[in-house]
């Protein structure tokens, strides 16, 4: 006889989990809540842009543009034609369908108006060679920002030319045209008309002479992507050294969802959610209406930007970074300037780099309505010293309108001073973003814009010297685009500097131009000002923190 074997003790019961069923249905309701919250943002963004102004012919045609593999398999020769077949396009589809209330005097695209680009001597919209007079010892590349041409780095270009460079400025695809363009371009686009430019560049001058690239906001990106490329990629072109005005190195952190607030635009009566800003066009080389695709590449490219920065400084091949100078306002609306010292500068090897920040007017006449903020600005988001760059900040003080250069060298921690023969207007503030390429007297953005021989306007309007007041309504332009300053009070000292930094290491060449067929006019040469003794005023810059951003152009 067998024992019996002993019972089976009953298995527990599984306990009911209803902590993680309340968990799970929060996070759906969450998830219902955002969805909501979306659909209702997304038919208020809906709602918002049929209450604005009507899109025009210029918002609506797209330019056929090449795409980044054309233009990688062009030369320069086919995409100048390519070029001069889209404005013939503009000129068939925008200009010669206008309906009459279009053709008024402030519409760049209306041939009446004094603004319309075919009247000038040239069209600064397209692309352009500068020669010197005799042979180039060397060549330099001039990339424009966002919404721009290549009119806003014509300035710079003449200087180099009268170094004795040739000077290859290229007209961006989705610029230039019509701002619908700019809905349908990317980045990687922009990346291969770069490459294009320093080809032809590269073939004007040899392959033994120095090469330079210049960059303007937008156009500051893609040099330094350039750059970066070309220590990866052993067959791109080596640059010598990089220029960056107003770089855009940081963008505001909301621009990565731009691509959200163009959603609408699916639906053909909400087609005007594509766009930020719907504006009259009354500039003659430059948008004013902004799409939201301009937004997103942008952010696109600076985060590309970002994260090749800091792969090929942990790979240790950043070593290999051309060095680089750069122009900023300590106040600028459109890029972040902090992110130009943590995202660019922090990064850069000992390779005499240097970062030029012009302060705000401290000695400014409406000084109860700046900002506080502003003032505090480039304290706040200067980093500890020292610093492996040349440190250069050009401000004044309390009660002096000259301004001095004080300077910090790499590896020291102390400013040494100098004086210059430059001074803040008493009506200007600060600069901005868009004024550091431009002198006083550009015809079209400058304070004091050069006369011209017939007494009217260069390029129909003198945008920076506009002193207007009026009845809201009554003018095109809004207040805000009459304030913001368009021009550089300290561009003598920016080409005193960029003179130092196109000699080193480069022949000296022929001054002035000789124009061939297909070349543009002679651009008279800037004035230079000689130093003069100012006292010394002791104003320490230097401390830590950042101010915020933005993404309008």
């Amino acid at each position: 006889m067998t024992d019996d074997p002993p019972p089976t003790a009953a298995l527990p019961r599984r306990p009911r989990k209803p902590l993680l069923r309340r968990v799970a249905t929060l996070v759906r309701w969450i998830v219902v809540a955002l969805l909501v919250v979306a659909v209702l943002l997304l038919a208020f963004r809906a709602y918002d842009t049929r209450n604005g102004p009507p899109l025009q012919l210029w918002h609506k045609y797209v330019p056929s543009e090449l795409s980044a593999a054309e233009i990688d398999r062009a030369d320069w020769q086919a995409y100048v034609q390519h070029e001069n077949a889209l404005f013939a396009d503009v000129r068939r589809n925008v200009t010669d369908r206008l309906p009459a209330e279009a053709r008024i005097p402030s519409n760049r695209y209306f041939p009446g108006s004094p603004l319309y680009p075919g009247r000038f001597d040239h069209d600064w919209n397209r692309s352009y060679i500068l020669r010197p007079a005799g042979p180039p010892v060397g060549a330099v590349v001039l990339l424009h920002g966002l919404t721009d041409s290549p009119y806003s780095l014509r300035h710079v270009a003449q200087r180099y030319v009268e170094h004795g460079f040739v000077a290859v400025g290229i007209r961006l695809p989705g610029h230039g045209t019509v701002p619908a363009a700019l809905t349908r371009i990317d980045w990687e686009t922009w990346m291969a008309a770069t490459r294009l430019a320093v080809r032809e560049a590269r073939r004007l001058a040899g392959p033994d002479r120095p090469l330079d690239i210049v960059g303007y906001s937008n156009g500051s990106a893609l040099a330094l992507k350039y750059a970066m490329d070309a220590i990866e990629n052993g067959r791109l072109a080596k640059p010598r050294q990089l220029i960056l005005l107003s770089p855009m190195v940081g963008i505001t952190r909301y621009a990565r969802f731009a691509g959200l607030a163009e959603l609408p635009a699916l639906l053909p009566a909400f087609a005007k959610a594509a766009w930020l800003g719907i504006v009259p066009e009354f500039n003659p080389f430059k948008y004013n209406s902004f799409p939201v695709n301009g937004a997103r590449q942008s952010h696109r490219l600076t985060a590309s930007l970002q994260t090749q920065i800091a792969a090929l400084s942990r790979d240790g091949r950043l070593a290999a970074l051309p060095p680089v100078l750069t122009f900023q306002s300590v106040a600028d609306s459109t890029v972040s300037t902090p992110a130009i010292l943590q995202a660019l500068y922090a990064w850069l090897p000992a390779n005499g780099s240097e970062l030029v920040l012009f302060d705000v007017n401290r000695n400014a006449k409406p000084g109860v309505l700046v900002n506080p903020a502003a003032l505090t600005a480039l304290a706040r988001m200067m980093p500890a010293l020292p610093l492996r760059y040349r440190f250069t900040v050009i401000a004044n003080s309390a009660g002096d309108a000259r301004v001095s250069e004080r300077v910090v060298e790499p590896g020291q921690a102390i400013a040494r001073e100098r004086p210059l023969a430059l001074a803040y207007p008493p009506d200007v503030v600060s600069l901005s973003h868009v004024a550091v390429p431009f002198p006083p007297d550009d015809p079209l953005y400058g304070f004091a814009p050069a006369p011209t021989p017939d007494g009217q306007p260069k390029f129909g309007v003198e945008l920076g010297a506009l002193v207007v007041r009026a009845e809201r309504g009554v003018l095109n332009v809004s207040l805000d685009s009459l304030f913001r300053i368009g021009s550089n009070p300290f561009f003598p000292y920016l080409l005193e500097r960029l003179d130092g930094w196109i000699d080193r290491g480069a022949p000296r060449g022929i001054a002035g131009i000789a124009p061939e067929a297909g070349d543009v006019p002679v651009i008279p040469p800037l004035p230079r000002e000689a130093p003069a003794a100012v006292p010394f005023d002791e104003i320490d810059p230097f401390s830590r923190g950042g101010n915020g951003d933005a993404m309008t152009p």
